[in-house]
């Protein structure tokens, strides 16, 4: 199909765009997978470090939680403390990727109304 202004759409464009994009999604998911986000419970007595991976990196507990007849507490803070990271490390990724997503309006680029379902 033509577009209402008689032109076809330039998919040579098109799709140098798309590799432009794919290219910096690469090199923003490479540098989340470097990147260390930190989650803490209990007032800070835990402390998980993730990656923006998602990786584990470290786990620090304050002495003072550490009760050996209480360790459903300790277990507790400790899945809070590494939720906590993973949300700190979601909204890193959506801060990173989201400009890169952006780019092509948060979907798929208009295509120039070739009336294909779903693009554009």
């Amino acid at each position: 199909m033509v577009q209402p202004g008689g032109g076809m759409p330039d998919m040579q464009a098109i799709l140098q765009q798309a590799q432009q994009v794919q290219q910096q999604l690469v090199a923003a998911q490479d540098e989340l997978a470097r990147t260390e986000v930190s989650g803490s419970s209990g007032g800070g007595l835990v402390t998980a470090t993730i990656t923006g991976g998602m990786e584990l990196k470290s786990l620090k507990i304050d002495p003072k939680v550490v009760d050996p007849e209480d360790t459903e507490t300790l277990a507790d803070l400790v899945v809070a403390a590494v939720r906590d990271a993973a949300k700190n490390a979601q909204k890193l990724t959506e801060e990173k990727l989201g400009p890169v997503a952006g780019s092509f309006g948060g979907g798929m680029p208009d295509l120039g109304g070739l009336g294909l379902p779903g693009l554009g």
